[in-house]
């Protein structure tokens, strides 16, 4: 099933007026710092796909958050969501690989690649993946946040993003918290976690 900040396959070439402030730069290489700005727990605010798959599933998810930790080593992101769809949770773990220079993240999902341009906007608290920028037909942009709830200014920002991209407001689909059917799954992984964290530091103050 395509993610909500589901990559699509997308072309590099610069689409935006570089003099419009409202423009998300999509030449800005990903650094160690980018990768650090983005490391932890996010929520999935909202997003517009004209990609008619990502459109499609999309539309059926009511909450989704998840977990970036990043290798700077080794240039990959290991990422854990929990997504509400349908009235059911689903999670799913996998990693991202990240192309510095091109500032895009990637997966392998059922033999196909999928892109995101990762663009990072003046507030540290939110970040944005955009897909087929350059295709009116296709393009997308998804936005995320550190809390389930952002504020206006926030949300303005990424309005502007969509703007400057050619979308429209009335194609967004926000995701809704209260419908978040999630949160028991990911406590018992933190107890799982903690558990196994737990055992290794006991195994090796015996060793």
């Amino acid at each position: 099933m395509a993610l909500p900040w589901a990559f699509a396959v997308l072309s590099l070439l610069p689409l935006l007026d570089a003099q419009s402030p409202a423009c998300p730069n999509f030449s800005v290489p990903i650094t160690n710092a980018s990768l650090d700005q983005i490391s932890g727990k996010w929520f999935y605010i909202a997003s517009a796909y004209r990609f008619p798959e990502y459109k499609k599933e999309a539309s059926k998810i009511h909450a989704s958050f998840f977990y970036f930790t990043p290798n700077h080593t080794e240039d990959r992101i290991l990422h854990r969501e929990y997504m509400t769809v349908e009235g059911q949770c689903i999670y799913n773990s996998t990693n991202l690989r990240v192309h510095r220079e091109n500032a895009t993240l990637n997966k392998n999902e059922n033999g196909t690649e999928h892109y995101g341009q990762l663009l990072l906007p003046k507030d540290p608290k939110t970040f944005m993946l955009a897909s087929f920028p350059e295709d009116k037909q296709n393009m997308g942009l998804s936005f995320f946040a550190d809390k389930p709830e952002v504020t206006p200014e926030q949300m303005e920002q990424f309005y502007d993003y969509l703007t400057c991209m050619g979308m429209d407001k009335s194609e967004v689909m926000y995701s809704d918290e209260k419908k978040n059917l999630c949160l028991p799954l990911e406590k018992q992984h933190d107890e799982e976690r903690r558990k196994e964290k737990e055992r290794s530091e006991t195994g090796t103050a015996l060793d």
